[in-house]
């Protein structure tokens, strides 16, 4: 079978070391987290927990079983290959010079981020998109001097 990334949505009571439970079944059982974003949803009782991990059908299945098995899990769902409801976002600190100032303002303009802080020395810039967008985006600053990066990891619905 084939491996690759699946992401795992969980709605769970918003309770506390409900997250921690989560995150021990992964390392309980020798399976990575990719990336994971938790908050509380409409309902302040309620949190919406989403995971990447990578890995074939059948591991993805064992996941969502131990998942509901958990006393404060109310859903667990594996959210299909349909970018449609997931997206992401970066934060990027670029380091301004005379020599690339020019060049970093066109990629800007060309891939239409936005620019969240502005100094003489570097800029804050936001992107959001799916995780190849990301990945394509940060090649193209790459070579114009990343300072910083933090990814969200992947939100879905």
């Amino acid at each position: 079978m084939e491996v690759r990334k699946h992401t795992i949505k969980l709605i769970v009571d918003n309770k506390p070391d409900v997250l921690a439970r989560v995150a021990g079944i992964f390392s309980g059982k020798g399976f990575n987290i990719e990336s994971i974003t938790a908050n509380v949803t409409m309902d302040p009782g309620i949190t919406k927990i989403n995971i990447v991990t990578s890995g074939n059908s059948a591991t993805v299945t064992k996941i969502q079983n131990q998942l509901k098995k958990l006393v404060d899990v109310r859903q667990v769902s594996h959210v299909r290959e349909t970018k449609f409801g997931q997206r992401e976002m970066a934060l990027i600190r670029l380091k301004l010079t005379e020599m690339n100032k020019n060049q970093v303002e066109k990629v800007i303009e060309d891939l239409k981020c936005r620019i969240i802080t502005r100094k003489s020395d570097y800029c804050v810039i936001e992107v959001t998109g799916t995780e190849e967008d990301i990945d394509r985006i940060l090649k193209h600053f790459e070579p114009l001097g990343i300072e910083d990066m933090s990814r969200s990891g992947i939100v879905a619905l």
